[in-house]
């Protein structure tokens, strides 16, 4: 498959088919492997268990090459154990949200499988000129909170965070919201259930080329990177190069991959 991995998401491991997943698929294709995803992962228990076990079958299948663990966030209790699910294993890789799952077990008030809701919103303040005007609605985003402690567990472990489905295919709107939602929050990717979504993630899962240049002219003006300087009118300084150099060194590592890309942003 030339440089691209091959991941597959097994059955849970309270599952009857979790086992027989995991043996089948190491002894068979082990070889051709690369991370293994995890579904309903509720603690590190479960990752140590899932460690042993692909220790002993990679050993019985002749392996030289360990294989991965992703884990899948989808109970309220995976997510309270997120620091202790990312540094259970040296095999862990990152973490994926699953939205629909985790939404039936915390009991939130949604039938969609990620995204937003028109019911869960902020209402504007009264116009003290026209108190009986309509007051505009601003839909707010459910997964704001669960996205953002997924990506700060995955970077203190030096994990990779990814978001999860998106599961209105015909909203290709709303799905490029909810991505870029998490690509802007830290996540490096995302899953896409249909062909349509997956130029929809590798768009906004690489930062644009106007954001690039902007990101390099801040880095060449700072020089050394000490002190501060104005540039067109706003400050920059050493923490305005850390943020730079993401983007930057993001899009170098996409260039790598794709002479497109590399053209567009002009490496």
């Amino acid at each position: 498959m030339g440089n691209t991995q091959l991941w597959t998401r097994v059955n849970s491991l309270d599952s009857p088919w979790g086992l027989d997943d995991l043996v089948t698929l190491v002894t068979e294709i082990g070889d051709k492997l690369d991370v293994i995803m995890i579904p309903k992962v509720e603690g590190p228990e479960d990752i140590h268990y899932v460690d042993r076990l692909l220790a002993q079958l990679e050993a019985k299948a002749g392996l030289k090459k360990p294989l991965l663990v992703h884990a899948i966030l989808e109970t309220a209790r995976g997510v309270a154990n997120i620091e202790a699910i990312c540094g259970a294993s040296p095999r862990m890789q990152g973490l994926s949200l699953g939205p629909a799952d985790l939404a039936a077990n915390r009991r939130m008030k949604t039938t969609r499988v990620g995204g937003g809701h028109p019911d869960y919103l902020v209402r504007a303040d009264p116009d003290a000129a026209n108190p009986d005007a309509p007051r505009p609605t601003y839909q707010q985003d459910l997964w704001h909170y669960t996205i953002a402690r997924m990506v700060d567990a995955c970077v203190t472990f030096g994990l990779l965070p990814f978001y999860g489905p998106f599961g209105d295919i015909k909203d290709v709107v709303a799905c490029e919201d909810q991505f870029r939602n998490a690509y802007l929050l830290g996540c490096v990717g995302a899953w896409s259930l249909h062909p349509v979504q997956i130029d929809i993630a590798k768009r906004v899962f690489s930062p644009r080329p106007s954001d690039v240049a902007q990101a390099q002219r801040v880095i060449d003006a700072m020089g050394d990177g000490t002190g501060a300087i104005m540039l067109d009118g706003k400050m920059e300084d050493d923490a305005s190069v850390k943020q730079c150099k993401v983007v930057v060194e993001l899009a170098r590592q996409l260039a790598s991959r794709d002479p497109e890309l590399a053209a567009s942003y002009g490496f």
